[in-house]
């Protein structure tokens, strides 16, 4: 018994060893299936999008019935606005994409935080269709497209139109703020890591209040771990909001439809009655207070 016992363990313990083996051969063949551009840089041309409910919001959270709330005879129940949406308005649970969990807000930052769930109907950008900013476009629930040479870099977003250029020689300060910012890409390896600065202090980073402020610092790294799949992170940096800088992270799916284009969602002209239908002569009904 003693034997076999040990002839067990040693064939075990080959099988182990060969394995090992494979694992150099199998790593080497996943990173021959990354594609490459002329410059032996990854390509990640193409169109991504990501999976999850990060945007509704990126820490960890269980589901409830609507982002706007309300007193009701026993507990809270949806606001008046989002009643009728019914389980559509309601909040799926997430996972959260926060690396440790929790964003380190500054205990101001945090109040204010709290104040835009509270008045989430009034001061989310989305609802008005302000451009998202970085980085919440990469992880809404509309795909994007990145357009990449060895000379220039681009990002087309669904949502709105949001366009980002993204310079590969650093243009120096952004002279003006706006709501995607100035974007600064360099290789760091098979990482394209883009230094994103200039951007409004209004902009949120989901439907849950969660947002910057002005001043905000974000470092994205794209980096492709096989051919359909980026694995994306993004640290974020204010310490006039946040106790410390801290990151977020995902992977990002290629779509391989061969269909797949990015439709027109230009947004603008859709939300022109909720922030302008109260100067009517004439209001509709529920835009005259």
């Amino acid at each position: 018994m003693t034997i076999l016992t040990l002839r067990s363990v040693t064939r075990v313990a080959c099988a182990g060893f060969a394995l090992m083996g494979l694992i150099p051969v199998i790593i080497s063949a996943q990173s021959r299936e990354i594609p490459r551009t002329a410059a032996g840089h990854p390509d990640m041309n193409g169109i991504w999008q990501t999976m999850g409910n990060a945007h509704w919001d990126i820490e960890p959270h269980t589901a409830r019935p609507a982002l706007a709330m309300q007193p009701g005879p026993v507990v809270p129940v949806p606001a008046n606005e989002v009643l009728a949406f019914g389980a559509v308005g309601s909040v799926p649970s997430g996972y959260g994409v926060v690396v440790g969990g929790t964003i380190p807000y500054l205990s101001n930052a945090l109040a204010t935080r709290d104040e835009n769930r509270e008045q989430w109907l009034d001061r989310d950008p989305e609802i008005k269709c302000f451009l998202p900013g970085v980085p919440r476009a990469t992880y809404m629930p509309f795909p994007f497209q990145i357009f990449q040479s060895d000379a220039h870099v681009a990002i087309t977003y669904e949502f709105a139109t949001a366009f980002r250029e993204i310079y590969l020689e650093d243009p120096g300060e952004p002279q003006v703020d706006s709501w995607m910012g100035q974007s600064f890409g360099q290789w760091d390896g098979d990482t394209f890591v883009v230094r994103v600065n200039g951007m409004l202090g209004d902009t949120w980073l989901d439907r849950a209040g969660n947002f910057t402020g002005f001043g905000t610092t974000v470092t994205e790294r794209y980096t492709m771990i096989s051919r359909d799949h980026i694995m994306y992170e993004a640290e974020i940096d204010n310490p006039e909001t946040f106790s410390e800088p801290w990151t977020i992270r995902m992977p990002l799916y290629r779509n391989i439809d061969p269909n797949a284009r990015l439709g027109q969602f230009k947004c603008v002209e859709f939300v022109e009655e909720l922030m302008y239908g109260h100067l009517r002569k004439n209001p509709i009904r529920g835009n005259g207070s």
